[in-house]
């Protein structure tokens, strides 16, 4: 009787044990929550952008708003990029549009500024007669888009997945 009392008492002690290291190990396995890269880069805009504000976010894109630009957004994790940078403007944009994409490319690519606001004024100063309504290039690592219509002009940042 006590043989059997003996093996009943272990075999829950096992139990036990097993249950107590189960526990330890989902505890130590559980990461703290974070936020997502797209949105602590959100986040970094409009804390270094003034009147930028952050709006809602829909299919791996946070749309902005600022009065600098018709449309502002930010993508997230696209086929060929892993950030973008998207801005919609008058077809003749003023400088203040220049600036806002020269700060946004330059917290987002983390890049100098200087070095962003000479890339994008290119990019839409090209586009006209010779080179026609839409215009790609690459400068300081970064692909840049511009394309306008009749009464809108627009560009898109990007960096390459593998940069």
């Amino acid at each position: 009787m006590t043989k059997r009392l003996r093996n009943h008492a272990v075999s829950g002690l096992r139990t036990i044990g097993v249950a107590a290291a189960l526990m330890v190990l989902t505890a130590l396995s559980a990461s703290p929550a974070r936020a997502d890269r797209c949105e602590d880069t959100a986040k970094q805009l409009a804390g270094g952008i003034d009147n930028l504000k952050v709006g809602i976010s829909a299919a791996n894109y946070i749309y902005l708003s600022h009065p600098a630009a018709k449309e502002l957004s930010l993508g997230c994790r696209g086929q060929n990029f892993s950030i973008e940078l998207y801005a919609k403007t008058d077809r003749k944009p003023k400088p203040e549009f220049f600036n806002l994409i020269a700060a946004a490319a330059a917290i987002i690519f983390t890049v100098p500024k200087d070095d962003t606001a000479t890339g994008t004024a290119r990019c839409i100063k090209r586009m006209g007669i010779l080179r026609g309504d839409k215009v790609s290039m690459r400068f300081r690592r970064l692909n840049m888009e511009c394309s306008r219509t009749k009464t809108e002009a627009s560009i898109v940042v990007t960096r390459g997945k593998d940069e």
